[in-house]
């Protein structure tokens, strides 16, 4: 079963940030990366782009392109994980290591289905 960890974060903490402290959380961050893949568990994962270059496609017809950020909360989605793993359970774990490394982090986990075209919406679970 594939799902999305969603890791939000008070933008400004995360800017606020030195190269050294920024560099130093991304190292331990790759760490669990590069177990996650070992274990054939980890799929895409982005840091993304300030909300403030975000724009947000809203409206009937062809909508209307208004400026980011999207939301009106404390933190804004900064990136995300596609993990693939048997059971809700295994998820939150894989996010608890995250959040571990990066305590002041939320971190989201939902099922998600991939999209290819021609391809079956089934997701595919481990029995």
């Amino acid at each position: 079963m594939y799902y999305a960890i969603l890791a939000y974060h008070a933008e400004g903490v995360v800017e606020s940030w030195s190269k050294e402290e920024d560099d130093a959380l991304m190292d331990e961050l790759l760490r669990i990366n590069d177990r996650l893949v070992s274990e054939k568990h980890l799929g895409p994962a982005a840091r993304l782009g300030p909300t403030q270059r975000a724009v947000t496609l809203r409206g009937a017809g062809t909508g209307m392109v208004v400026d980011g950020p999207f939301a009106e909360t404390k933190e804004q989605l900064l990136g995300f994980y596609v993990v693939d793993f048997p059971t809700l359970d295994a998820a939150v774990a894989a996010a608890r290591d995250l959040r571990r490394v990066n305590p002041t982090a939320v971190y989201e986990i939902r099922p998600i289905s991939l999209y290819l075209p021609g391809a079956s919406l089934e997701t595919r679970e481990e029995g």
